[in-house]
């Protein structure tokens, strides 16, 4: 890993956008480039960061979980998460306002980052960043306590900021987490407070927040796929709320590309493939699917020249 104390070795950067179950197509680009570089993606990242799905992946890529092993938490262990599902969920969201658990998501990154799992971002070997909603609407930005930062979010547990990013609305139950001063606070899907692409907050905190130089680091940014999507208008009550929940988690995955080309321009790689079709957060039946598009953009892809 490129030395963080400003030798004016290359940095990298990784961010990794939102999305739920399509968090394999950057789950598969990970088994790629570890598969082409050797070793873990920590060893040849400096930095993080993550939302939704990208939080998970950014967590695990922190507690130095081998990429087959996070792809296989989707692959595998996914409807352990969305569940319960078809009309039992429907009703749920109705009723409660929610389908899911977040219990079972943190059940499941416990068992995954094991012996790791009590890690806090301050324990982490790479810088890193985890994009959260507090209920009252204000952005949190997980990272590690430094002199350059107010130092409230470094002794947060990586497991609790992981899943607090990933409780979109309507889909999970808020996630509390009890912040290093004793205050509990509900949080929701980062992608609420309009980072579900990270990247831009990302470059944010890695320039003005702590020591890494633009001119020296390079970001690579992993999208969890797009679909151009139609005009047409939601049908029903269910079908308005995913479509209201999705809109409000998506609209920020565009315009934080184009604030980093405009902010520092030539930094910016981003790898983002379009879908066949409009697949759900929690659509564990396009796993499958996921997984072929996800193994198509990591076959495009040589990692080493990419980190040159």
């Amino acid at each position: 890993m490129a030395d963080l104390a400003g030798d004016m070795k290359q940095q990298t950067g990784l961010s990794i956008r939102g999305g739920g179950i399509r968090g394999i197509v950057p789950a598969c680009c990970l088994v790629k480039l570890e598969q082409q570089l050797g070793g873990l993606t920590r060893d040849h990242i400096d930095y993080c960061a993550g939302t939704s799905t990208g939080a998970l992946l950014a967590a695990g890529i922190a507690a130095g979980v081998p990429a087959k092993q996070l792809l296989k938490v989707y692959t595998e262990r996914s409807r352990e998460i969305f569940t319960p599902s078809g009309i039992l969920a429907d009703a749920k969201r109705i009723a409660k306002g929610f389908m899911y658990d977040p219990a079972n998501l943190r059940r499941v990154l416990v068992e995954t980052f094991f012996p790791e799992s009590k890690m806090t971002l301050n324990d982490s070997p790479l810088r890193l960043m985890i994009t959260a909603t507090a209920m009252n609407g204000r952005n949190w930005y997980f990272v590690q306590d430094n002199p350059k930062n107010a130092r409230t979010t470094g002794k947060v547990s990586l497991v609790d900021a992981a899943v607090a990013s990933s409780c979109a609305p309507t889909y999970f139950e808020d996630s509390i987490i009890t912040l290093p001063s004793g205050k509990p606070l509900a949080f929701f899907d980062g992608g609420c407070g309009g980072t579900a692409n990270p990247v831009y907050q990302a470059c944010v905190e890695a320039f003005e927040y702590d020591t890494f130089d633009p001119q020296n680091t390079r970001v690579i940014s992993l999208g969890t796929g797009f679909y151009p999507g139609s005009d047409a208008v939601p049908k029903g009550l269910l079908a308005g709320i995913g479509w209201v929940t999705s809109t409000l988690i998506d609209s920020s995955e565009d315009w934080a590309d184009e604030a980093v080309n405009r902010h520092w321009p030539g930094l910016l790689q981003t790898f983002n493939p379009e879908l066949p079709s409009s697949i759900d957060e929690a659509d564990t039946s396009a796993i499958p699917q996921l997984v072929k598009i996800g193994e198509k953009m990591a076959d495009s892809m040589d990692w080493r020249k990419i980190l040159a």
